[in-house]
């Protein structure tokens, strides 16, 4: 396994708040908008573009990279298994459930999204849920 690193949370930050931005005017599209944005949010990390090479836009721009646990590239599969905790909720908006059960899965979105950012701030490499799940990582990666 390559050397242990935490990437600098605040280009974390800054990614996750691209990545948002780009989820947002997706979501403006009629019709499909908000099915775009969730296959972005699930898919953004193995997307073989080659000035992206298997990364977010965001990550893109914050020379960060999601990598698995031996430094290999995420592939679409992965990046789903590494990015549903962070779909729960769009997910669960799009299915139009029973709104009691949609208020409970809701509740459990909320209580995902918390323990993901606790997780990030207390990791000792800055892991999520969804990244441990997946067996990924973040790396910060100046190319």
């Amino acid at each position: 396994m390559p050397e242990s690193t935490k990437p600098d949370l605040m280009k974390r930050f800054l990614a996750a708040l691209i990545d948002g931005g780009v989820i947002l005017v997706l979501n403006i599209i009629p019709g499909i908008g908000r099915w775009l944005g969730l296959a972005y949010l699930l898919l953004r990390d193995g997307l073989d573009i080659e000035f992206m090479r298997h990364r977010s836009l965001g990550k893109h721009f914050m020379k960060l990279k999601p990598v698995t646990m031996d430094g290999g590239e995420i592939d679409l599969l992965l990046s789903a298994r590494r990015n549903w905790t962070l779909a729960v909720a769009t997910i669960v908006s799009l299915l139009r459930l029973a709104p009691f059960l949609e208020w409970l899965l809701m509740l459990a979105a909320l209580a995902i999204g918390i323990y993901e950012i606790y997780l990030v701030f207390t990791d000792s490499e800055s892991r999520r849920w969804g990244e441990k799940l997946a067996g990924t990582r973040v790396i910060e990666d100046d190319v």
